[in-house]
């Protein structure tokens, strides 16, 4: 690897890098716009609930608890604080579904780690609610491929400069793996590490951003499974 640099520790992403979730979120979104069909169409409700996201994330956190939380608001919001404790039971219904919803990893994953994990440290480092992610974590069965796992409030660049440091030789000996170029790449490239985008078929609103076009640390894939490739061409 160019300027001396030796790789020698991987971050992966957990939601929506290893295993399905946006999905699951879309699908309770899907299932709230019809509780509330009465009162608002599908888009202004998505408008709603995406605005009381951002205003309660630095609150409530990443994850269920606090999506939860923003349907219930955005329910009272735009009912006029009346809506039916129907509606607000099945709000809470919805939560816990997804909160005992199956963890299914993404293809090409499994034979990745097993790929990698012989050459390079494996660390996991995830945001959002700590009980919620060390169950998905449990339920994938992809804990053991894991050198250290993290669950982090926010990922910042002084975040993986800490990870990196303390779990690999530091920053700029490591590479970060995610689908959220905001949350996995942008930070990861600004404390010195190499990002790599593994798109999704879905992006939270709060977690969109453009590409940092041109930068030499910079590297996009289709998949998870041609992570491989890129290795090998760093050398």
């Amino acid at each position: 690897m160019s300027g001396g640099t030796t790789l020698d520790t991987i971050g992966f992403d957990a939601d929506d890098t290893l295993w399905h979730n946006e999905t699951v979120f879309k699908l309770t979104e899907d299932r709230f716009a019809g509780l509330l069909a009465d009162y608002a169409d599908k888009k202004h409700l998505e408008e709603r609930l995406l605005a009381a996201e951002r205003r309660n994330v630095a609150q409530y956190g990443y994850g269920i608890k606090g999506f939860m939380l923003s349907m219930i608001e955005t329910a009272l919001e735009v009912t006029d604080q009346k809506a039916p404790a129907s509606v607000i039971s099945e709000i809470l219904e919805a939560g816990k579904d997804m909160l005992s919803h199956p963890v299914e990893p993404l293809p090409h994953v499994r034979e990745t780690l097993d790929a990698v994990a012989g050459d390079y440290r494996l660390v996991l480092i995830t945001k959002g609610d700590l009980f919620d992610q060390e169950r998905k974590i449990a339920a994938s069965g992809l804990a053991d491929y894991f050198d250290a796992i993290e669950v982090v409030s926010e990922k910042t660049a002084d975040t993986y400069q800490a990870l990196f440091a303390r779990h690999g030789s530091g920053a700029e000996n490591a590479l970060m793996i995610g689908n959220s170029l905001k949350s996995d790449i942008l930070p990861a490239l600004e404390a010195g590490s190499i990002g790599v985008h593994v798109p999704y078929q879905l992006t939270w609103g709060l977690e969109y951003a453009e590409e940092p076009a041109g930068h030499d640390r910079f590297h996009r894939i289709d998949h998870i499974g041609k992570l491989l490739q890129l290795l090998e061409r760093l050398g």
